[in-house]
C-alpha cells in the first residue's frame, strides 16, 4: 500500500501563500496533525519524504522509528515567481493559462506535465511496474515495496493530485478538480494489476 500523507499546516499555508519550493516550517497546528497522524501509519516499513523542511518535520512527527528516505520526485511544484505569493494575488488571466495548459510554467517554474512525469515514475517504482530511478529517486532496493508492504510517503498537494491522477487512469488536468487539506492521508492499493485508490484527503 502507498500511504500519501500531506505535511501538517505551514506558516505560509496559514497566510494564504501559494507555496513551492520555499522552505518554511510548520506551525503548532502542524505538529499536532503530524501527531495525529501517527496511529493510522503505524504499520509502516518504509518512511519516504520530500526534501523540503515541513515534509521531513512532518514525517518525525509521525514517531514511526523509520529514517526518512528523502525522495526528490516528491517534492512540491516549483511555482517560480509565484511561490510565496498570496493566492488570491495571482493575476486571473495566469490561472486561465494554467488551467487550461499542461505545459504552461507558471512564473518561470514547472509545468503540471512535468511534475505528473516525475510522480508516475516514483509510483511505478515502488509498485514494481518499472525500476527506472534516474531522475533523483531512491536506490532500486525499493522497487515493488508497495505491493506486500506499507511505504508512507510524506509530501505535498501536486505530487498527492498527480498520483491520484495516475492511479484512476486519468490525465493530469484533472488536478485542477482535486482539494487536499493539510495533515491528510490517501491511499492507493495495487489489485488485479493496476493501482487502486482505497481513500482521499482522509483528516484523522
Amino acid at each position: 500500500m502507498l500511504v500519501l500523507i500531506r505535511h501538517g499546516e505551514t506558516t505560509a499555508n496559514a497566510a494564504g501563500l501559494l507555496l513551492g519550493r520555499h522552505d518554511v516550517e510548520l506551525t503548532s497546528r502542524g505538529r499536532v496533525q503530524a501527531e495525529a497522524l501517527a496511529p493510522h501509519v503505524a504499520s509502516a516499513s518504509l518512511l519516504l519524504s520530500s526534501p523540503l523542511r515541513r515534509a521531513l518535520d512532518t514525517a518525525d512527527g509521525l514517531g514511526l522509528g523509520l529514517p526518512a528516505r528523502v525522495d526528490e520526485r516528491w517534492v512540491e511544484l516549483d511555482y517560480g515567481t509565484y511561490d510565496g505569493v498570496p493566492v488570491t494575488s495571482v493575476p486571473a488571466a495566469t490561472w486561465r493559462a494554467w488551467r487550461a495548459d499542461l505545459t504552461y510554467r507558471p512564473g518561470g517554474g514547472e509545468t503540471l506535465a512535468e511534475l505528473g512525469a516525475r510522480v508516475r515514475r516514483a509510483c511505478e517504482e515502488l509498485f514494481g511496474v518499472s525500476a527506472a530511478s534516474d531522475d533523483g529517486g531512491v536506490a532500486g532496493d525499493l522497487c515493488g515495496a508497495a505491493r506486500d508492504r506499507d511505504v508512507v510517503v510524506v509530501t505535498h498537494t501536486s505530487p498527492i493530485k498527480a498520483a491520484v491522477a495516475w492511479a484512476i487512469g486519468v490525465g493530469d488536468v484533472a488536478t485542477w478538480r482535486m482539494h487536499l487539506s493539510t495533515g491528510s492521508i490517501t491511499r492507493i492499493d495495487w489489485a488485479s494489476g493496476a493501482p487502486l485508490l482505497r481513500c482521499f484527503n482522509v483528516v484523522p
